[in-house]
């Protein structure tokens, strides 16, 4: 038996490619991928900012202690009525000696008075304040360093009682506080008045 196919019109095939539709869409998929990629970039940048003024205010805190660690017999000339840094600015410490001397260049590191660019100081830390508190006089002297600053983004707020830079930065939540507590043994008492020497 013969078969024989009817002649007709050819089916289309599908053409292979893309339409425009795919096109738009994979438009959309990479640039919301770029937005995200900068958005990224931004907070890392903010994140940047925090860790490099979290490492400057840990030297400023550590030189301070130093600073004490090297006087212990004048810890008590190491208290601070106002934050030092940012509420005294740079000052000239020539011809200052001992404690005075300390806490006057330890002001001015915290002003970032070592380095300056179109006659800003730039060597430390946003809005920089440094306080010392002598908690206890006596055997064993107890001596509390805090080094505060602004903050780029909102954080918890440091414990109130801790009031180093208390309100100088607006929002409580962008004040940054780091501190150390300094305790000096006695080497040796004075036997009149039974303090430390």
């Amino acid at each position: 038996m013969l078969m024989t196919h009817a002649i007709g019109p050819r089916s289309k095939q599908r053409e292979a490619g893309t339409s425009m539709i795919e096109v738009l869409v994979a438009i959309v998929i990479v640039v919301l991928g770029l937005l995200g990629l900068a958005g990224l970039q931004a907070h890392a940048a903010l994140a940047d900012m925090e860790a490099f003024q979290r490492a400057q205010g840990l030297v400023l805190l550590q030189d301070m202690v130093d600073r004490l660690n090297s006087n212990r017999k004048n810890v008590t000339a190491y208290q601070t009525a106002v934050p030092l840094g940012t509420d005294t600015g740079a000052q000239d410490c020539s011809g200052l000696t001992a404690a005075v001397l300390d806490m006057c260049e330890w002001s001015n590191a915290l002003v970032g008075a070592g380095e300056s660019s179109g006659g800003l100081k730039v060597g430390a830390m946003i809005g920089a304040r440094g306080c010392i508190d002598v908690v206890k006089a006596t055997k064993p002297r107890e001596i509390l360093i805090s080094v505060a600053w602004q903050g780029t983004t909102p954080t918890k707020a440091p414990v109130a009682a801790l009031t180093c830079g208390f309100n100088s930065y607006g929002s409580e939540t962008f004040r940054r506080l780091i501190t150390a507590k300094v305790v000096i043994g006695c080497l040796q008492n004075d036997p009149a008045s039974n303090l430390c020497l």
